[in-house]
């Protein structure tokens, strides 16, 4: 099931919640689908606490560390990546001003020989502060001053206007 979007994992609260459940069980003052109800877990995950305290003690109930695989790149890595994206992409050799994922992917496999999905990468960006932007689409021939001298004099000239109303129908009517 996991946690919403964006909520990071509390391993300190989840290792206590554990070493409280096996208290509860060791002092036998409720069986395991009660501290599953109390704890909100499904019996199973009771069970294999007890299991694994059994084989291993209160170390293995302690908590897990931080959740998937370790980067690929260094802090250092990272701070480097940032200054990097800040440049233009057409200074680092692209042919456009727009950083996409996979043109992240490609410096960091170019600079650091590391290959992310370009699906992946905007995990790298999120954390490095940044966001999805999407460039506004114009044209670079565009006149802003005959634009707006269309919408002033010939728009309203073309604009469809309503008709003038004529005489109420009788439906519209009230008997006074």
């Amino acid at each position: 099931m996991g946690n919403p979007a964006g909520v990071k994992r509390d391993f300190e609260a989840l290792e206590k919640r554990r070493r409280q459940a096996i208290r509860l069980l060791e002092r036998n003052d409720l069986n395991q689908s009660e501290v599953a109800r109390r704890f909100r877990v499904c019996r199973q995950t009771v069970s294999r606490w007890i299991d694994q305290f059994r084989a291993g003690g209160q170390d293995a109930l302690k908590k897990a560390g931080r959740a998937g695989r370790k980067s690929k790149l260094t802090e250092a890595d990272r701070e480097r990546l940032g200054e990097l994206l800040l440049q233009s992409p057409e200074k680092l050799g692209y042919e456009t001003p727009l950083w996409t994922c996979a043109r992240v992917a490609h410096l960091i496999e170019k600079e650091w020989g590391v290959a992310y999905h370009r699906g992946h990468v905007w995990k790298i960006l999120d954390d490095l502060g940044w966001s999805c932007q999407r460039p506004v689409g114009r044209a670079r021939e565009r006149n802003e001053e005959e634009i707006r001298r269309w919408r002033r004099v010939r728009w309203p000239a073309i604009k469809k206007k309503p008709k003038p109303k004529g005489a109420r129908s009788s439906s519209s009517t009230k008997a006074e």
